[in-house]
């Protein structure tokens, strides 16, 4: 083929100049990242080779479909390469100069655990959760291409993906797209005194809390001694699952946390074993309400331990009671962290979200509820009432 002269930016020089298998693009917005990886792609990666498959990834197909699906077709088209007889609608997919290129979703799993690519473009990877990016990993052979804007603080792309040393990081903002309106362009700085975490994520294109994540929090390297401890909490698993505890102290308007179990595969037994060793105070342990069996058979074996109240809508109300807190973690305590920095929202198929948590990375944060929520929601408790 005849290569037209096309309109590139820094983001193109990066895929064209490493040889990583993981490039990692962090941008903000209208940086021109997922525009310039379509063109590589096209005029470079699929000019240059032959029977190559190639997969572009977003989490749903509908976002999918309205972006990076349309921008691609938009290219071909304005360099005067698309045919109609190239372009199979039904399957997504297009024969591009002798290689195949798909278009998937994650709400097509079977394509996702399907037969291997060669090359592995996903846009807005921060929608992905790791376990879906590690099955597109392993059937990925030549190059993986991720891009985002980081509207997450903490995610698993920052800590298992950026640090391999097959991995380059790249972060673009605005200012580096030589083609963009003076409009949008005066329209993005206009957020710098209007939305300073807007302004951070999409006009700097750095890392910021998401607007989804559910609680803040603070690490601590000790419990202050004016900090009374209220009561334990403790959820129960078992294969996948792990069993957890946790204690939860209190001063005014601060609650501290501190984690102590986080294992899978522990019996009844066990878990008497574990709570015998600690040397409790005589403070009660509140669990699960849903294992009433567990819970009486451990209180037959000498512990102080009770079902959690429940009230209605109960997960809400136990969020809603956290949150009035400023919550402090131990740093020692790092399932709990963890799941505090990874505890959201579910968001709709519009991207709106939802007054729902999603259900994981609640392990630790499950007992937190229970502890609290069966101490701190009842209204004559001293000066934990709430007013």
């Amino acid at each position: 083929m005849i290569k037209p002269k096309i309109q590139t930016n820094i983001v193109y020089k990066h895929l064209a100049n490493t040889d990583k298998k993981i490039v990692v693009e962090q941008g903000g917005t209208r940086s021109g990242k997922t525009y310039n990886i379509l063109l590589w792609i096209i005029f470079n990666y699929c000019a240059n080779n032959n029977n190559k498959v190639i997969t572009i990834c977003r989490k749903s197909f509908p976002s999918l479909r309205a972006t990076v699906m349309r921008d691609f077709m938009a290219i071909l088209q304005n360099y005067n390469c698309y045919s109609e007889q190239y372009h199979n609608k039904s399957n997504s997919e297009y024969h591009l100069f002798g290689n195949l290129v798909e278009f998937i979703s994650l709400d097509q799993p079977q394509k996702i655990r399907g037969r291997k690519r060669d090359l592995l473009f996903v846009n807005e990877g921060n929608e992905l959760y790791y376990e879906d990016m590690q099955q597109l990993l392993f059937r990925t052979q030549d190059r993986i291409i991720l891009d985002f804007n980081p509207s997450d603080e903490y995610h698993w792309i920052y800590d298992k993906l950026i640090p391999r040393d097959d991995c380059v990081f790249y972060k673009t903002t605005y200012l580096d797209n030589p083609f963009i309106e003076t409009s949008i362009r005066n329209e993005i700085e206009r957020l710098r005194d209007t939305d300073e975490q807007y302004w951070q994520i999409y006009g700097l294109g750095e890392r910021a809390a998401s607007r989804s994540t559910i609680f803040k929090y603070v690490e601590i390297n000790q419990i202050p001694q004016a900090a009374e401890l209220i009561a334990y909490g403790m959820d129960f698993g078992y294969t996948n699952d792990p069993t957890t505890f946790v204690s939860v102290y209190s001063e005014g308007h601060n609650l501290y946390i501190q984690e102590h179990l986080y294992r899978t595969q522990m019996t009844t037994n066990d878990i008497n074993k574990f709570l015998k060793e600690l040397n409790l105070t005589n403070k009660p342990i509140y669990a699960d309400s849903a294992e009433p069996r567990l819970i009486s058979e451990l209180r037959s074996m000498g512990n102080n331990i009770f079902s959690s109240i429940k009230g209605k809508d109960s997960i809400n109300a136990g969020i809603d009671l956290l949150k009035r807190y400023k919550i402090h973690i131990l740093s020692t305590s790092t399932n709990a962290i963890s799941e505090f920095r990874n505890y959201k929202w579910k968001e709709d198929k519009a991207g709106m979200l939802i007054n729902t948590p999603e259900d994981k990375n609640n392990h630790i944060i499950d007992p937190c509820r229970y502890a609290t929520y069966s101490i701190l929601s009842r209204p004559n408790f001293g000066k934990y009432a709430l007013h």
